[in-house]
């Protein structure tokens, strides 16, 4: 059995078990106890544009490696998805990044090219939207349709923080799988992560469907409370599992690697929605100074604890490299450094 059709049986079970056994929701983020644990106050779940500070530059917190929740006993790291063989030939040298944990993929060699801290426990923020997305394209066809509701539109999240990333969803709007993924990947939207997670299974199930596709990625470090990344204690992943799941999508989701590259998008208004206009905040793909020749796609992200972090892909000739770069003063510089290194090595 192939691994989409080992992902696809892995769901079904897991969708018909948590009804069978009744399974208690997991904490809902627009509850506000999440969003306030330990006193903490989240800002947002992504970097860029609106939210704050602006994406690749360093926040006045000092987020460190979060801890599991009571109770939650992370397993060790699990024999790595990606070769370390070729690390273990050539040590990672200094490149002068300001991430505190990065990891840069060969996805097409499948090994790991340069690593810093790769397994420590950090908190995910707004790149656990990788996961959504995969989990919400195993679940439907991007044509299918979502209503979006009080429990998840644009109100809902900023009830919870005022400055959370938005697409600016609207409840009674009705829009496609597809077009919430642009306003997902594009700016980084806790409404359209929400309405899929709640509009295509009941809510907990999708959760525990984000877990059962992190164990079956080899995402062993990674556990996840909220389709958005909300900082939580029991919400962690590391810069490896992060990593893992971009180059997934790279490999296996193109329809979702191709909205995340998308640099800017107009989604026309219908008899259902009104029109959007989105720009990425990922500036690599945009004209500028941090604008990477190659680049594919993939997202930014904040929270307090995790600090400013992005996932990036980029593709030369017929090598496709992904980068993970965690609470870094500027992301889009780290990644251009690690993926000019990874495509200059023969």
């Amino acid at each position: 059995m192939g691994f989409e059709a080992r992902t696809a049986a892995l769901t079904a079970a897991l969708v018909v078990a948590l009804a069978a056994c009744g399974s208690p929701p997991l904490p809902n983020p627009f509850s506000g106890a999440e969003a306030k644990s330990a006193g903490r106050t989240v800002r947002g779940a992504a970097a860029g544009g609106a939210a704050r500070p602006p994406p690749g530059q360093a926040s006045s917190a000092t987020p460190i490696p979060v801890q599991p929740a009571p109770g939650v006993v992370p397993p060790p790291p699990a024999p790595p998805v990606y070769g370390t063989g070729w690390l273990a030939r050539h040590p990672s040298p200094d490149l002068g990044l300001k991430g505190q944990a990065a990891v840069l993929i060969d996805v097409d060699r499948q090994e790991l090219l340069w690593v810093r801290d790769p397994d420590t426990l950090r908190a995910p923020a707004s790149l656990t939207k990788l996961v959504t997305a995969m989990v919400a394209a195993d679940l439907a066809p991007l044509d299918r349709q979502l209503t979006v509701t009080a429990a998840s539109d644009m109100q809902a999240a900023q009830k919870v923080e005022p400055e959370s990333t938005v697409m600016g969803l609207g409840a009674g709007e009705v829009l496609t799988l597809r077009e919430l993924m642009y306003g997902l990947f594009m700016r980084s939207g806790n409404d359209a992560a929400e309405t899929m997670a709640g509009g295509l299974v009941p809510r907990d199930q999708f959760l525990g469907l984000m877990n059962a596709k992190a164990a079956a990625l080899g995402m062993n470090r990674s556990h996840f409370t909220t389709p958005v990344g909300l900082d939580d204690p029991g919400m962690y992943s590391s810069a490896r599992d992060l990593a893992v799941a971009a180059a997934t999508i790279v490999s296996r989701y193109n329809d979702l690697l191709a909205i995340s590259g998308t640099p800017q998008v107009t989604i026309p208004q219908t008899a259902t929605h009104k029109e959007y206009k989105l720009l990425n905040y990922n500036k690599l793909l945009l004209p500028g100074p941090v604008s990477y020749p190659g680049a594919t796609g993939m997202k930014t992200a904040f929270t307090d604890n995790a600090g400013p972090c992005m996932v990036a892909s980029a593709r030369r000739g017929d090598r496709r490299l992904v980068v993970a770069i965690l609470h870094s003063d500027n992301f889009f510089e780290d990644a251009n450094k690690l993926l000019t290194y990874g495509f200059g090595l023969s």
